[in-house]
């Protein structure tokens, strides 16, 4: 009995060290590399102005006597906004007219004379001194006329300067002086300031390493290409934070580089319906530098950067795993663009390549195969 007892404890003995060790496989996570058109933006900090920004000012010395307008208003083109005491403009166009009808009846009697003389003088009844006096009398007198006409038209041109009228569309800012003050050239000429602002102009500084990213897709700044399916817009963030509804385009770029900065001036012009934006604020712009048509794009927590070079793992159809050396464009959001080095739709590794070296086998973790399932 105690021999069967000893044959069996050795037989297994002997079963449990034949038992294999079954080794742990890396548990992975993959997500296929995509396909898609990525918008690549550059981000600076900008400046809005307004399209059109006016200094009403006076052209003609005199006391102010009314103000037609509400302060901070909107007011339109030709719009009477000042007037200045006009009586001494309004004797100086009365004396001009006055002149004019003297020198215009001098005028007359001398070509009268002038009529009168050229008969007598082909009769020899006049001399040629009288003759060329005459002449010389006429073409003072006309000369007389035209000065006098000059001078009646200075004198209502500064008659009309008396009305101050507003030189375009736009909201007008608070009156710089008040009624009964003396204005004009020798005085305060500045009487307000008037803002067109239903469009703005976001200036903003781009550095020549953006010209040339931009210059290696045929992308012109400033210049709109109609041949191509987008176009270079803007976007702007407020100061809460929130992205402006409207978007602009870029409507010129400065031909140099300033050589002290490095950077070159971009304007881009940006409705505003709704002045939502005021000009002199700052803000944050956004402008599209470029569309990656149908792009390989990876998230950027599987790219793997040293010294080497750029690479990602990738899971084959066996289960293992192999290192590839990859090419990099830009980043977006939290991915990056391959631009060399990988198909779309192959599987990339984007967390557990910590513990993976070139073709051991993995196993990818249930959750990332059942949403593959789903």
């Amino acid at each position: 009995m105690l021999s069967l007892w000893v044959s069996a404890l050795i037989i297994g003995g002997a079963s449990y060290g034949c038992k294999k060790t079954v080794t742990e496989l890396p548990v992975i996570a993959i997500e296929p590399a995509q396909q898609e058109d990525v918008e690549i933006y550059g981000e600076y900090v900008g400046r809005v102005r307004a399209q059109q920004f006016v200094e009403v000012r006076a052209r003609v010395e005199g006391y102010l006597e009314k103000m037609l307008f509400e302060e901070g208003t909107y007011v339109k083109k030709n719009q009477v906004l000042f007037i200045i005491n006009p009586d001494q403009y309004r004797a100086k166009v009365d004396k001009a007219r006055a002149q004019l009808k003297k020198d215009e009846a001098q005028a007359q009697k001398a070509e009268r004379d002038l009529e009168r003389i050229k008969p007598l003088h082909e009769q020899n009844a006049a001399s040629r001194l009288d003759l060329d006096n005459a002449v010389a009398a006429y073409e003072t007198a006309k000369a007389a006329v035209a000065m006098s006409r000059a001078d009646l038209a200075q004198a209502e041109l500064e008659l009309g300067y008396t009305t101050v009228r507003s030189p375009l569309s736009g909201h007008i800012s608070e009156r710089n002086v008040d009624l009964g003050t003396l204005v004009g050239p020798g005085a305060k000429s500045l009487l307000a300031t008037i803002v067109k602002s239903d469009t703005v102009l976001i200036d903003f500084s781009m550095t020549a390493l953006d010209y040339l990213k931009s210059k290696e897709r045929n992308v012109a700044l400033g210049q709109q290409d109609k041949t191509r399916s987008w176009q270079p817009y803007v976007t702007i963030t407020l100061a809460d934070n929130t992205v402006y509804l409207h978007k602009g385009m870029v409507d010129f770029a400065e031909p140099q580089v300033d050589p002290e900065t490095g950077t070159f001036s971009v304007r881009a012009e940006m409705p505003n319906p709704e002045r939502a934006i005021l000009p002199g604020q700052f803000t944050k712009v956004k402008v599209l530098l470029d569309i990656r048509e149908n792009a390989t794009v990876v998230p950027q927590k599987s790219v793997i950067i040293e010294k080497g070079g750029s690479y990602i793992y990738i899971m084959r159809a066996d289960s293992t795993v192999e290192k590839r050396f990859v090419e990099l464009g830009p980043e977006f959001q939290n991915n990056i663009v391959v631009e060399r080095g990988l198909n779309p739709g192959e599987n990339v590794v984007v967390e557990g390549y910590h513990k993976l070296s070139p073709g051991i086998k993995v196993k990818v973790a249930d959750a990332i195969v059942e949403e593959e399932k789903e």
